[in-house]
């Protein structure tokens, strides 16, 4: 459904050509399915919420007024509301098949002579509405099931039925008026409200319910006359004969009869609907006034029996009432003038027509008598049929309260002369056959389109449509009661009666008024659903939210849909070869159920989630009766029939899944994304009120990515990493920082997004994407790391991967927001994940068939060492490898007892892993690590140089600084010593060992000459050997001076030696240097030695220094700690313990 606008309505001045490129007029409508059509283009796009088509240069002409110079700059996109008004007002919301419509923009110059104009819609409310309603309501069922359904179930078990369903459609009804009423209904109605408000996904699975409903309804009808021909009107054009065939032979000819006949008539009305539609709308009214006739007939008939009840004999034997057709008179024999004569009756049951032939036995012992079939309202034979006599099939239908003689073994012989029950029945059964009778709701809402004011007439109409349906129904219930006897309810073709419609033989003036006006009834009945059921197939193609089916949207050059008319007259024979009236009518019970239960919980949850949209002008609507009749819409579904609820809901369901996962394009603002805002804001709440349990820990990952000149992403692999680690399941934030301002580079930050979306769909990730904007890059990578996430859902886990040229003299500020990175990381209490060699990590589609994943497990950061791999290990990929833990003992550790100690944790964590500790010993500073230290140092000296010179503001800053820092120091000397000494235990750390110099965290100082405004304030050399600086384990420290602090073991011999054998350019090399560069390539020997083979080697990320001098030579502790591994993980813990031995 598209919402269109005449042409001339928006601009009569504009020639034609100038009319083709006018430009914006802006529409805020308030309803959903607003469409959005840029005129002179014939695609409506419903995406957007504006309708786009005003003309710049007309418009800057019209507001050069004095009154409007404050809007002066807005004249090019916002019109005037006095020049909008009119166009608001008088749309005109056609059905999508008027293709001379749709084309209007492009033709309209040539086709103004040839066009008709569009007349705008007439219909009122009993036109347009009550009547279409009544005729759909009104069907096959009242006129051949309703007296059976009576007998069988009882007066008070029908009415039950009969109330239940007329409720359930009531409520339906009204939850239908508030969607109706809520804004605009084009043509299309039951489906567009739905799909408008539920969604596309909702939209398709009960749009293709209701046309699967409607079309069994044309096959239930279609049914329904052949019955009424076949039986009633012409029994002799049955093509096979049923005379003289008994049991399951006689019902399987009338089903194949059924089926024969049935084809036959869809064939012809599907060719009716292909020619014409007009010739069905125009029968409409005749058919309708068939069934008007019928039932006034029917009341007429129960006036009558109070007065002179008519006479339909019933012939009985004992208490089992005799098919009419084989005999003349009821009675055994007659008195002649010669004597007794035996009668047909004899013959029926007698071996011969002789009084002394052999009699069937249950014939001899009981007598034959006659009731009155209708013995009138007056009657009291209401009291019998208050309760319901359900039948097996093949049992015998008997009168209630009459003696007969059986003998104890009396077999039923004859069966073909008695009524008998042709189905099994029971309460279940009589819901699902009757409900189809209360379907037909929707008539009213689908001719939305043809309505003069669809929002008033909607309601009124099919609320009294309801009502009035409904006294009919439940009178007719009590009144078949009073008037009818009980055994000529149950007997369903009327074969106890001379085989006439039961209802017809309560009619008045004659039975034929009700044969002739039902068959006319429902083959109208069947011709509309024929109608209706293509034109639902096509708006559902049309909207291409179910793209498997675009094809039906395709018809005749006038719209109608021909391909659609096929798919229904198909799946119309499917219902037809079933052949059974019975059978068919709970099959579209379903249907109209769940599509009735749609409508409902659409009302619900609008008025619930109370979309500030949510509108109707209809006010009599509550939630709760919105509930009421979803809840009686499900039950009566399981009530019918349990099986065909579970194939509807499958169908429905699968119809659902399939629109999701081919990615409904659609977005109309429907109420389903209102609950899982609801659902959304409602968890984000709760996960503020406290941080997670150890036991909920899992990493929410925010993937820093960089992006290249094209915005596209320059480390794929890092997503490929990303999915590897989501068996955690958590949340997922892929960010991107650019340089720049907002404004200019906003075109940039959205094609980076793009780039970001395309890669995550490609590598799978599911999470969101955010590109940050700010003047240079270490600010919006700051940004990032501060605002992504919301409340509690939030990111604890960095991924960002290692800068891989970051020797490179052109590359400085790489790795100096690297570090600042860290740093952060470390202040905001996050975790931090580096891989280094990301380019050499596996893709998502490789396999490793074995191999290792080592954890080096050197100080304890709250067990994301053990996590990590554990994780890894979910996903394919890494599926095959084998987890090895190392662990570093001293000299003092007792590495026995060390790893007894790891297997037992391992094993309280659940965790299967090799375990080994590896016994590092003290041994000297080797010379190799001298020279890397002094490189590393001059190195670091030289780009110090190269970044002074590199621009004077930074120059300007860094005097600053460091002037600042120095009246600080003069004021508190002591102070500074203190802060810069004391000992950083990081959380978790267990205090009952002490850590050695190599298990310090490689944190780093430098040596660079302070800046000429920094006095330099002498302290004792002893300093450097108070208790507070020989513990330092995890910082390195500073003097106030500027000076190196000694390491704790330089005044023993062995110190002495090491410092007599140093060659002379050794000697002013800063020692914290020196012991850090010792320790990397120790650890970095027995790593390489161990784990050189490792798929993977996840290893503890030593933190930054704290004062920010020596950056550089950081960075190459952490090369050389890394040197000649393949794949590092480097991981640094949030400061929280993430793994826990408990369930």
């Amino acid at each position: 459904p598209h919402l269109s606008f005449s042409q001339k309505s928006l601009s009569p001045s504009l020639p034609h050509r100038e009319r083709r490129n006018r430009d914006a007029l802006y529409l805020n409508p308030s309803d959903e399915g607003f469409a959005f059509l840029l005129l002179g283009d014939a695609n409506p796009k419903e995406s957007s919420p504006f309708i786009n088509s005003s003309d710049a240069t007309e418009k800057s002409q019209k507001y050069d007024g004095k009154h409007m110079a404050l809007f002066e700059e807005e004249m090019e996109t916002s019109p005037m509301v006095s020049t909008m008004i009119s166009s608001l007002a008088n749309y005109s919301s056609l059905p999508q098949g008027s293709k001379e419509h749709e084309e209007e923009a492009d033709n309209e110059e040539e086709d103004k002579k040839k066009k008709k104009p569009v007349k705008a819609p007439q219909l009122g409310t009993l036109m347009g509405v009550y009547l279409p309603c009544i005729q759909n309501i009104f069907g096959v069922i009242l006129f051949l099931r309703m007296t059976w359904m009576v007998g069988i179930g009882g007066v008070i078990g029908s009415f039950i039925i009969v109330f239940m369903c007329c409720s359930t459609t009531m409520l339906t009804a009204i939850s239908m008026s508030a969607i109706a009423t809520n804004g605009v209904v084009p043509a299309g109605g039951s489906y567009y409200m739905i799909s408008r408000s539920l969604g596309p996904e909702f939209g398709g699975a009960v749009g293709i319910c209701f046309y699967l409903g409607t079309t069994f309804a044309g096959a239930m009808y279609i049914l329904g006359s052949i019955e009424l021909l076949l039986v009633y009107i012409l029994p002799q054009a049955a093509i096979f004969k049923m005379e003289g065939l008994e049991g399951a032979e006689a019902e399987a000819a009338m089903l194949n009869n059924m089926r024969v006949y049935g084809t036959i008539v869809l064939s012809f009305m599907a060719t009716v609907v292909f020619v014409g539609v007009k010739y069905v709308n125009k029968l409409a009214l005749l058919f309708l006034a068939c069934v008007i006739l019928s039932i006034l007939a029917v009341y007429a008939g129960v006036i009558k029996t109070a007065i002179e009840p008519p006479d339909f004999p019933v012939c009985l034997l004992g208490n089992r009432p005799l098919i009419s057709k084989g005999f003349d008179v009821c009675a055994k024999t007659l008195e002649s003038g010669n004597g007794t004569v035996t009668t047909k009756l004899w013959s029926v049951f007698c071996d011969s027509p002789f009084l002394n032939a052999t009699c069937d036995e249950y014939f001899v012992n009981n007598n034959v008598s006659f009731i009155q079939g209708i013995p009138g309202v007056m009657s009291g034979i209401l009291k019998e049929n208050l309760f319901g006599n359900y039948l097996e099939k093949g049992d015998l239908v008997a009168k209630k309260g009459i003696a007969t003689v059986e003998g104890p073994d009396d077999t039923l012989t004859n069966s073909n002369r008695y009524v008998l029950a042709d189905i099994t029945s029971f309460f279940t059964l009589l819901v699902g056959i009757y409900f189809p009778s209360v379907t037909g709701i929707m008539a009213g809402s689908n001719r939305s389109g043809d309505l003069r004011d669809a929002q008033k007439s909607i309601p009124i109409g099919t609320i009294m449509a309801i009502t009035t349906t409904s006294i009919v129904y439940m009178s007719a219930v009590i009144l078949f009661g009073a008037c009818i006897e009980g055994v000529v309810l149950r007997d369903k073709f009327g074969e106890g009666v001379n085989g006439n419609l039961v209802i017809g033989t309560l009619a008045w003036p004659s039975p034929w008024v009700i044969v002739i006006g039902s068959f006319f009834s429902t083959c109208g009945a069947g011709l509309q659903s024929l109608t209706g059921a293509p034109r639902l197939m096509q708006a559902i193609s049309r909207d291409g939210v179910v793209p498997i089916l675009r094809v039906f949207g395709h018809g005749k050059a006038n719209g109608e849909p021909t391909w659609a008319l096929l798919l229904t007259a198909g799946i119309c024979e499917i219902g037809i070869l079933i052949a059974s009236l019975d059978a068919v009518a709970p099959i579209l019970s379903m249907f109209f159920l769940m599509c009735y239960m749609f409508v409902n919980l659409a009302c619900a949850l609008q008025t619930l989630l109370r979309t500030p949209n949510w509108r109707p002008r209809f006010n009599y609507y509550h939630w709760a009766l919105s509930f009421l009749g979803m809840s009686l819409c499900l039950s009566l579904m399981f009530i019918c029939s349990w099986f065909y609820a579970i194939v509807a809901m499958v169908i429905a369901g699968s119809i659902y899944k399939y629109i999701e996962f081919r990615g409904a394009e659609k977005e109309w603002g429907d109420g389903i994304r209102g609950i899982s805002l609801s659902a959304a804001r409602y968890a984000l709440m709760r996960l503020e009120e406290g941080p997670p349990h150890t036991k909920n820990w899992r990493p929410q990952l925010l993937v820093l990515v960089s992006t290249d000149v094209e915005q596209n992403v320059e480390q794929p692999r890092l997503l490929s990493l990303t999915n590897q680690l989501k068996a955690g399941k958590g949340l997922t934030i892929v960010g991107t920082a650019l340089a720049g301002t907002y404004l200019e580079n906003h075109p940039q930050a959205q094609r980076a997004e793009q780039s970001l979306r395309k890669l995550m769909e490609t590598e799978k990730v599911k999470g969101f994407c955010q590109v940050t904007i700010s003047s240079n890059m270490r600010d919006a990578t700051s940004h990032l790391l501060q605002a992504s996430g919301l409340g509690g859902l939030m990111h604890n886990t960095v991924l960002v991967s290692w800068p891989r040229n970051w020797k490179q003299a052109d590359d400085l500020q790489t790795w100096r927001d690297f570090i600042e990175l860290v740093r952060e990381t470390t202040a905001a209490h996050l975790a931090l994940l580096v891989p280094k060699n990301i380019a050499a990590f596996p893709s998502n589609g490789e396999r490793f068939s074995e191999g290792h994943i080592d954890v080096w497990w050197i100080v304890h950061d709250g067990g994301m060492l053990m996590l990590l791999p554990f994780l890894l290990r979910q996903h394919k990929v890494w599926r095959k490898c084998k987890m090895r833990i190392f662990t570093v003992a001293q000299m003092d550790d007792n590495s026995i007892q060390m790893k007894k100690d790891l297997t037992t944790f391992l094993y309280h964590l659940r965790i299967d892993a090799e375990v080994e500790v590896v016994e590092m010993h003290d041994s000297d500073i080797s010379a190799y690590t001298y020279e890397k230290t002094l490189v590393m140092e001059q190195r670091s000296q030289i780009l110090k140089q190269i970044n002074l010179t590199k621009t004077e503001r930074e120059r300007e800053i860094q005097s600053i600084t460091d002037s600042s820092r120095g009246s600080i120091r003069r004021k508190n000397p002591a102070v500074v010593t203190t802060q810069l000494s004391v000992t950083e235990e990081q959380p978790g750390v267990s205090s009952k060992v002490e850590k050695p110099e190599e298990e310090v965290q490689l944190i780093h100082d430098s040596t660079s000459p302070t800046s000429p405004a920094t006095p330099l304030t002498p302290a004792s050399e002893g300093g450097a050997q108070t208790p507070g600086s020989a513990q330092v384990q995890m910082t390195w420290t500073e003097k106030a001076d500027g000076e190196p602090a000694k390491p704790p073991g330089a005044s023993t011999p062995q110190g002495i030696k090491d410092i007599f054998n140093m060659k002379p350019e050794w000697e002013n090399l800063n020692q914290s240097n020196v012991r850090r560069m010792h320790t990397a390539l120790r650890l970095n020997g027995v790593i390489v030695k161990k784990s050189s083979e490792a798929k993977l080697v996840l290893l503890n990320m030593p933190g930054p220094p704290n004062n920010r001098s020596g950056d550089e030579n950081y960075m190459e502790f952490l090369e050389v700690l890394t040197e000649g591994l393949n794949r590092v993980l480097l991981v640094r813990g949030g400061g929280r313990e993430v793994i826990t031995i408990y369930s």
